[in-house]
């Protein structure tokens, strides 16, 4: 069979995952022309001018700030995300960036580096200059984690598993989230509540207009004496300048970030990580597997899950015909897409459709081949966006 998908990789993304393409019916690569999906990781789509050609996008790693999603949106293209699939991996560097700021180790380790002479002179200068680098334990201490999705919830397992006391905040948890949250981890009524209990706060939300600057200075201000900080989600979620006169003051102990900035360069009391929180063979790995099955499922029946502008809506094939429309979510939209497959004849044999906001997706199952003229003819239809007939490919 000839390759009636394309795939075009804007940056390396795992072998083992784009291995999930099938040879025979997919063909990917840095350099394809016309393509049906695009799988990125951090390259800057922002600005490119995105083939129309296109159908999906899949982000190779949770955020997707790199990706003009509303521009997809209005395409009728969805957007994939692999959230939770380097969860694992974020979840032990926030645990090694806890220990790295209860224990000193950065500075102790600088301290190490510059002793001078033989293992005398090495011992003595260790014993005389060790006490200032005493810490604390995490055990008993408390760890407040505003964001409760699946990072979230893997640092509190841990976190209790090391004898933590912990604090959730997340007034956007779903019922899914909620019943996998431990018993143990104490609900927060607001940000400045959980500021007030825990020795370290650790932060697991998207960057949204809402969550910008969420620790600024007055939370800052907010938080225990003498706490930790720790940022593995975007960087413009904590204001910097805040984290900065917080350490000057001794209010803040530690600022624990995976995004290095001039204004934090050589500051006392701040560990700043070069991104590395999903930088795993195992996350890369999870990440790409994710994606492609899912730009696979959608590009061959239609189905969507973890887009960041579609709803999720998976239909069981019940016909070798299959019609996946996206639309504006206004009324009579599906009335008018009904009245148009009757109109041709056409029997549906099952029916879905789901909304998200302004977003509304539908998948028709058909007893019969649909005409071209009768595509066209729903694609005409005011507010319909993207319109894509899924005859089964046997071959895949």
């Amino acid at each position: 069979m000839a390759n009636p998908y394309r795939i075009l990789t804007l940056n390396k993304i795992s072998s083992q995952g784009l291995k999930h393409f099938p040879a025979p019916v997919y063909q990917v690569g840095a350099d394809i022309a016309a393509p049906d999906a695009i799988l990125v990781r951090s390259h800057d789509m922002r600005d490119m001018d995105i083939p129309p050609s296109v159908k999906a996008i899949a982000r190779a790693g949770a955020g997707t700030n790199n990706i003009p999603v509303a521009k997809m949106s209005a395409r009728g293209v969805p957007v994939f995300n692999a959230a939770g699939a380097n969860a694992n991996a974020v979840k032990e560097l926030v645990i090694a960036g806890m220990l790295l700021a209860a224990r000193n180790i950065v500075p102790a380790l600088g301290f190490t580096a510059s002793l001078r002479g033989d293992d005398e002179a090495l011992h003595n200068l260790v014993e005389q200059g060790k006490k200032h680098y005493a810490g604390i334990e995490l055990r008993g201490r408390t760890l407040g984690i505003i964001g409760l999705g699946v990072i979230g919830r893997l640092v509190a397992d841990t976190a209790l598993g090391l004898g933590m006391r912990v604090y959730g905040y997340d007034p956007e948890i779903t019922v899914e989230a909620a019943w996998s949250l431990s018993s143990q981890v104490k609900k927060a009524q607001s940000v400045e509540e959980l500021l007030r209990h825990s020795d370290f706060v650790t932060l697991h939300v998207p960057l949204l207009d809402a969550t910008r600057g969420l620790i600024d200075a007055r939370r800052i201000q907010a938080m225990k004496s003498g706490s930790v900080l720790l940022n593995f989600s975007r960087d413009a979620i904590v204001d910097s300048d805040a984290v900065l006169a917080g350490l000057a003051s001794k209010h803040l102990h530690y600022y624990v970030c995976d995004f290095p900035a001039q204004k934090l360069q050589e500051q006392v009391n701040v560990v700043a990580l070069p991104h590395l929180g999903a930088s795993t063979e195992e996350a890369e790995e999870n990440c790409a597997v994710m994606v492609v099955e899912q730009v696979r499922e959608y590009l061959e029946q239609g189905n969507i899950t973890n887009t960041v502008n579609f709803p999720t809506l998976v239909m069981p094939r019940e016909s070798k015909f299959r019609l996946a429309i996206a639309n504006a979510n206004v009324p009579n939209m599906l009335g008018q897409i009904s009245t148009a497959l009757a109109q041709a004849g056409i029997n549906i044999s099952n029916m879905m459709n789901k909304s998200r906001g302004e977003m509304a997706y539908t998948l028709v199952d058909t007893d019969t081949e649909l005409p071209a003229k009768l595509i066209a003819h729903i694609s005409a239809i005011p507010g319909v966006l993207m319109v894509r007939d899924l005859p089964l490919l046997e071959a895949v």
